[in-house]
């Protein structure tokens, strides 16, 4: 606990829950605390990254944007992990649908992440390693939302540290080996909770689809999307 603050969280020991809930967007992160947080604390300002402690039905919850990318959840996760003793971080974000079982707003649960990324090297494993979330996460994610007559997809997501690719067969790769949607973060979070015996999950929804070219605008993206953030918030407590 003598780490904290760290560079990039200015919260005490204490002020952030065991659970997480992480958009990519702060002002997300702003609305959830906002509209389902009862008496939200916000505990992060550095970099307008903002983040709130409230709790939901009772249960202490906080919610703190990302960052776009795998470097920038990749160091909000770990020092939530290492340094404030957060036990569960669920990722709540926007994808882009590759698959033709996906469609905008759905809700698609990232059993595993697919990635381009290098971010798994500094770990020197001799071989490739699966980025996959907390099997009981996924398990209680399906229920809730099935209980909330919720379709949920779930499957693999794709993890890419490029948004514009100059490869433009890559997304029809992806998508014939079946991967759902494409998203920027979940892998290096994943991999952070499995080294940091912790646990993870994306719930994302479709913001967009990269073969129909149907899109929603930002501020649905920012404020809408509540079907996963509900999901969310019941695994939360």
């Amino acid at each position: 606990m003598s780490n904290t603050p760290t560079p990039h969280i200015e919260a005490k020991p204490g002020d952030i829950a065991k659970t997480v809930l992480m958009p990519g967007d702060p002002l997300r992160a702003k609305f959830i605390a906002e509209t389902y947080l009862e008496n939200p604390v916000c505990f992060n300002t550095v970099r307008n990254m903002f983040g709130f402690t409230g709790t939901y039905k009772g249960c202490p919850v906080s919610v703190m944007g990302s960052g776009m990318g795998m470097p920038s959840i990749g160091i909000y996760s770990y020092e939530l992990y290492h340094f404030y003793e957060v036990e569960t971080i669920i990722r709540v974000g926007t994808a882009g649908g590759l698959g033709k079982n996906v469609k905008l707003r759905d809700v698609v649960i990232g059993m595993g992440a697919c990635t381009n990324s290098h971010y798994a090297a500094q770990y020197q494993l001799p071989g490739t390693i699966a980025p996959i979330a907390d099997f009981d996460l996924v398990r209680r994610a399906v229920e809730i939302a099935e209980s909330k007559g919720i379709r949920p997809v779930v499957g693999n997501l794709l993890s890419s540290d490029t948004f514009y690719n100059a490869d433009t067969q890559a997304a029809a790769k992806w998508r014939d080996m079946g991967v759902l949607a494409i998203e920027m973060e979940s892998a290096a979070l994943y991999l952070n909770a499995i080294q940091a015996g912790k646990k993870a999950l994306c719930i994302c929804t479709i913001s967009d689809h990269i073969f129909t070219g149907e899109a929603l605008p930002s501020m649905d993206r920012q404020v809408s999307f509540r079907e996963m953030m509900e999901i969310a918030l019941e695994l939360a407590k």
